[in-house]
């Protein structure tokens, strides 16, 4: 047969090639315990076009895929979904979590259907397994059409400088990696296939092995960091020493994501600590998809919240920006997970509610000493409750700031809000990183039933 590999010599010869594909799993697996499955799967006279393994990552045990540009620059066949559709269903099976590496110009013309009812299987287990088992995609070349659809129904994408992930090749706009951390598209810009699969590899250490294990708990030294002003320093303050990750870092940002951990457990961090900007609709998708990622496996969420609300003008309500508020609240309000949220600075209206209200979007609501807490901006208040104040006044500016400062001092101040009951307690700076970690410890029972239902409605 001269349109098949006929004998195992053909078959060791092939697989024996090096390839790139190859290599980025050997990056990911711990030293020896790479394990090939399917190797000799054949298409034609071409091997399958991906590498499926199982191994270990700092010991604990992982699924991967790695698409081999060098056959058929890396095109999906009936033969090449099978291999990857074999390692979503031993993850299915087992609890393991799965990494996904892509470089393929897409599907194999020549397959045709066939094609196109693989890809149609590998959208509906990569959704089936989305909050079962963590999924890390790595985009290392070019991930197009399907194939990025897929590669972004994954828990984190971590692309390299050089991929490209985009649907429309034709499109006008430069389809980088730059561009798609700035949409949100992907997590985490490395530098090239070794840094991506290292980062890969300490995001997956943070995670839980599926959605019914225990976070992960390490060994851990006490943080260095003072507590600032800015959100990266305040999360290295409370978090364990060089413990946070940041993940979206280009796209919202008046917002801060991450993973941590706090006396040695996972934690997700959210702050939203930049007084100067407002939250837009980016902001409100990074940290409602952030948050629903931690609720799926059990990760508490600690939420810093320094917020003079959300970006309100004609072209952000035109663009109807309350869907995206209400898209952020719901987030939290449908998570079971810990919540912990604590007022920094600024906390105003709808903002505080959405990511500070107690019961439905907090468990423990916590204020710095000097925090603000109001329904409204305070200068907003003053024009409000006490507009006659400013009759006749020789400097309207000053005479309204005047009063909005003293309207924060000693109307919306954080021993008004506690009295009131919207913060649990009163906290120093210095003493936060104590009382998130005995928060986290009193909550760890913590157990919650929903109504019966199939999904919630809200868009997301």
């Amino acid at each position: 047969m001269s349109d098949s590999i006929t004998n195992l010599a053909e078959l060791r010869a092939k697989n024996e090639n090096s390839s790139e594909a190859r290599t980025r799993l050997t990056y990911l697996f711990d030293e020896g315990t790479f394990n090939e499955l399917d190797p000799y799967l054949a298409d034609g006279v071409d091997l399958s076009g991906v590498i499926t393994a199982f191994g270990y990552v700092e010991g604990d045990p992982v699924y991967a895929f790695s698409q081999d540009i060098n056959v058929k620059k890396g095109a999906l066949t009936e033969a090449h979904a099978k291999k990857i559709l074999k390692i979503y269903d031993l993850a299915a099976k087992t609890g393991v979590p799965v990494v996904g590496i892509y470089d393929s110009f897409g599907a194999d013309l020549n397959d045709g259907c066939k094609a196109l009812n693989s890809y149609g299987e590998l959208l509906m287990w990569t959704s089936n397994l989305s909050g079962v088992v963590p999924q890390i995609a790595v985009v290392a070349g070019t991930c197009a059409g399907t194939s990025a659809m897929l590669a972004e129904s994954a828990d984190f994408v971590i692309a390299t400088e050089n991929s490209q992930l985009y649907v429309a090749p034709n499109s006008s706009i430069e389809n980088t990696a730059e561009n798609a951390a700035t949409n949100g598209t992907a997590t985490v810009v490395a530098k090239d296939d070794e840094e991506a699969i290292e980062v890969a590899k300490s995001i997956l250490l943070k995670l839980p092995q599926n959605n019914l294990s225990p976070v992960p708990i390490y060994e851990f030294e006490e943080p260095s960091a003072s507590f600032g002003d800015d959100a990266k320093s305040q999360a290295e303050a409370v978090c364990d020493a060089d413990s946070v990750i940041e993940l979206s870092e280009k796209f919202g940002k008046a917002s801060f994501t991450a993973l941590g951990t706090v006396g040695g457990s996972t934690v997700g961090i959210v702050a939203t600590n930049k007084t100067d900007d407002k939250l837009t609709s980016n902001d409100c998708t990074k940290i409602a998809r952030f948050v629903r990622i931690c609720d799926s496996f059990a990760i508490p969420v600690i939420t810093l919240v320094d917020t003079e609300g959300f970006e309100a003008n004609n072209d952000t309500e035109s663009a109807g920006a309350v869907r995206d508020m209400t898209k952020l609240a719901h987030a939290y309000a449908e998570a079971t997970t810990i919540k912990i949220s604590v007022v920094t600075g600024n906390a105003y209206g709808p903002a505080f509610v959405a990511l500070a209200g107690k019961g439905a979007n907090a468990d423990m609501v916590y204020a710095l000493e000097d925090a603000v807490i109001s329904p409204l901006a305070p200068i907003t208040a003053v024009e409000f409750l006490e507009h006659d104040m400013l009759k006749g006044v020789d400097d309207l500016t000053a005479a309204r700031n005047e009063l909005a400062e003293n309207y924060a001092k000693e109307k919306a101040n954080a021993a008004v809000a506690a009295t009131n009951g919207c913060v649990d307690n009163i906290v120093s700076s210095a003493g936060l990183r104590d009382t998130l970690v005995n928060s986290l410890e009193i909550m760890a029972g913590k157990r919650i039933s929903r109504l019966p239902k199939k999904h919630s409605n809200i868009q997301l």
